[in-house]
């Protein structure tokens, strides 16, 4: 198999670190029955399928985890 040669650009804006997320305390919602896991690292809030731990994870600040949780309470990522 070739190796692989994409390389990841930071993004513009991306003013956050890197996190190690290996010894992250990983907590399910819906009491364990989700597919979301959620771990406060170094007062950063990561997001990541529980289903494909190896997946990347999102990275939110704290502001944008409280402008997530508000929006996802008042349906705005209602799909229904």
């Amino acid at each position: 198999m070739a190796e692989s040669t994409t390389t990841h650009q930071p993004l513009t804006g991306w003013n956050k670190p890197e996190l190690d997320l290996s010894n992250a305390d990983w907590r399910s919602g819906s009491q364990g029955r989700g597919d979301v896991q959620i771990a406060f690292v170094e007062g950063f809030i990561a997001m990541r399928n529980s289903g494909k731990p190896e997946s990347p994870s999102l990275i939110f600040s704290p502001a944008e985890w409280r402008a997530f949780v508000i929006n996802a309470r008042e349906g705005e990522f209602d799909l229904t």
